[in-house]
């Protein structure tokens, strides 16, 4: 069981659960200058709602194309991807938007902050198409900004904050629209082990207290070994870690 974060997330009391993931039949492939280039090969992964996974590989095995198939930001060419009541790989266009914005929080390694922006500001983007009004959507990213731990950072522009800093608006950026689904890839790639260790127990905490399901890339095996459900991916296929 993974430890808890020394920095604890203030709990929001607007949690809507986590959502299930259910691949099964998943294909997935590119062209190249010397042809196709099979990536995914009749994979198959089950996460519980609530659940916590892991997915390891070695580089170009295909985690990050795994991890943007489930949230939509690629269409797959074969299989069945579904989460929680949504049938992700029969969506496009404009039922993809949806599903991102109202389903899905992701988390890049390379955080994704506009430079120009403060942090509330880059927080308070990710509910662009939101038609709450502009003083409710300043109150909840002030709000998920101190929870993890930045309520004195909201005017500070990424260039004056710590790579954890900055993970951590990332962070905060990713449940403003109240996810069921959060996906992390390689969130800690670009930190030190201290600030690598303290993303991901501040993950893990969120993960707890608002319920939503959470699928983290990463190659660090100590970390991947923090989750209750470890997979790797190898040869185009999934299986336990």
């Amino acid at each position: 069981m993974s430890s808890r974060t020394q920095t604890e997330p203030t709990p929001i009391a607007d949690a809507r659960g986590g959502a299930g993931i259910h691949v099964a039949a998943l294909s997935h492939g590119y062209d190249a200058p010397e042809g196709r280039v099979a990536v995914l090969s009749g994979v198959t992964l089950d996460v519980p709602a609530g659940g916590y996974c892991t997915l390891r590989g070695p580089s170009g095995s295909g985690k990050t194309t795994l991890l943007s198939l489930v949230g939509g930001l690629e269409r797959p060419e074969a299989g069945t991807i579904r989460v929680g009541e949504v049938d992700v790989a029969g969506l496009s266009g404009a039922g993809l938007a949806d599903y991102r914005r109202t389903t899905v929080g992701f988390v890049f390694q390379d955080f994704g902050l506009l430079d120009t922006l403060t942090a509330r500001e880059n927080v308070e983007l990710a509910a662009a198409l939101d038609r709450s009004p502009a003083a409710e959507r300043r109150r909840r990213a002030d709000e998920l900004l101190e929870s993890v731990g930045l309520g004195g950072r909201l005017r500070h522009r990424p260039a004056q904050l710590s790579g954890g800093e900055r993970q951590r608006v990332a962070m905060a950026r990713a449940l403003m629209n109240r996810p069921r689904l959060l996906l992390a890839d390689e969130p800690t790639g670009n930190l030190d082990e201290d600030s690598a260790t303290a993303v991901i127990e501040l993950l893990e905490a969120l993960h707890h207290d608002r319920g939503c399901t959470l699928v983290v890339v990463t190659h660090n095996q100590r970390l991947a070994d923090r989750a209750d459900q470890r997979m790797v991916l190898r040869r185009g296929g999934l299986e336990p870690s």
